[in-house]
């Protein structure tokens, strides 16, 4: 899953044309007419608290070395601690086969606009994802704001087709905006489906006005949303998180776990977040490399061991998680790694 060493100075060298690309490119298309800004939902339809007192959901992912996934394992393999205690778990016994509610939310704004040919064969890929009957996406475009470009439907075609026709944006990115609505829109469908963000943009915020870190955190950490992260400029990220580190990450093992998620969030928002779900971070340069990161995180999502527990401590916070396997498999393990209880936590409908 990881991406090999690249030449930084040429990297750094794209990097920079980026943004010149962009408004070279930008003033030559014709005007159009911006979507719809997206609805807010009616009070009738506010989201339910997924994330209780009485259970807490755990999508776990176990890879092995060579990439395969590690089935047949039970509740008596894993080891899950609630805050440092451990727990009394139930696992699935099979694996994730509910219907998916995706919402695909892809950047407009700022140089995304020089990705706009991969989007546009992203469309079939989608198909992966909606492989269980009665599965559904909607698609949202964002810059500094967002737009429901196609609601909820069970046609990819119909996405397919707004995929291919995508128009520039302004220059933001409003990144925890856009996770929170969506994290909204997924949580007004119904409960019974498995409820997937796949979030295709840089790694950086910039322009949201509505929501901040701590606020994110908890939307997200009341959630059952699992969210895929499929980021751009790559190089960067890694560039950047290299020559930046002053000692800010050693300091941080002090700080309260809420403190230390939100500086997470500024240095790498999507990345984050999509591991307080127990979802994917990825990075993508090229075309091909970015199709295949959109077939691996489609066959993630539905390779999870779907594990659940009821807290030890109802404590009301920020909860962390950490989960293991008995026995050393050698194994990635991918898991959520944070939820909230509030305090005054309701149950499902």
């Amino acid at each position: 899953m990881s991406i090999g060493p690249r030449l930084i100075f040429i990297s750094l060298a794209f990097l920079a044309a980026s943004s010149g690309w962009a408004q070279q490119l930008a003033p030559q298309l014709p005007p159009v007419e911006p979507p719809k800004p997206m609805p807010i939902p009616h009070s009738s339809q506010a989201p339910a608290l997924r994330v209780t007192t009485t259970e807490v959901l755990v999508p776990t992912l176990v890879e092995k070395p060579d990439g395969e996934v590690l089935y047949g394992l039970k509740a008596k393999n894993f080891i899950v601690e609630d805050n440092g205690v451990a727990q009394k778990i139930h696992v699935q016994s099979e694996m994730d086969t509910a219907p998916v509610a995706l919402v695909v939310a892809v950047e407009l704004g700022g140089a995304s606009v020089l990705e706009f040919g991969k989007l546009a064969k992203l469309g079939p890929l989608l198909e992966l994802f909606l492989a269980a009957p009665g599965s559904e996406v909607a698609l949202v475009g964002f810059d500094s704001t967002q737009y429901l470009i196609q609601d909820f439907t069970h046609s990819g075609g119909l996405v397919d087709e707004e995929l291919k026709q995508l128009q520039p944006g302004d220059g933001g990115a409003a990144i925890l905006d856009t996770v929170s609505y969506a994290v909204n829109l997924l949580q007004t469908q119904p409960q019974r489906y498995r409820r997937v963000l796949l979030l295709i943009s840089e790694r950086r915020d910039h322009g949201s006005k509505h929501t901040r870190p701590e606020q994110l955190l908890r939307q997200i950490g009341e959630s059952d949303v699992l969210v895929l992260s499929v980021s751009f400029s790559p190089a960067e990220a890694e560039f950047t998180h290299d020559v930046q580190d002053s000692g800010e990450d050693r300091t941080m093992n002090m700080l309260s776990p809420v403190i230390m998620a939100v500086n997470a969030f500024k240095k790498n928002v999507t990345k984050e977040i999509a591991q307080l779900t127990g979802g994917e971070y990825m990075t993508f340069s090229g075309a091909k490399r970015f199709e295949q990161r959109v077939v691996d995180a489609a066959a993630h999502m539905r390779n999870r061991y779907l594990i659940t527990f009821s807290p030890s401590d109802p404590t009301p916070g920020l909860h962390t998680i950490k989960v293991r396997t008995v026995q050393d498999y050698g194994a990635r393990i991918v898991a959520r790694t944070n939820y909230w209880i509030g305090s005054k936590a309701k149950s499902d409908p």
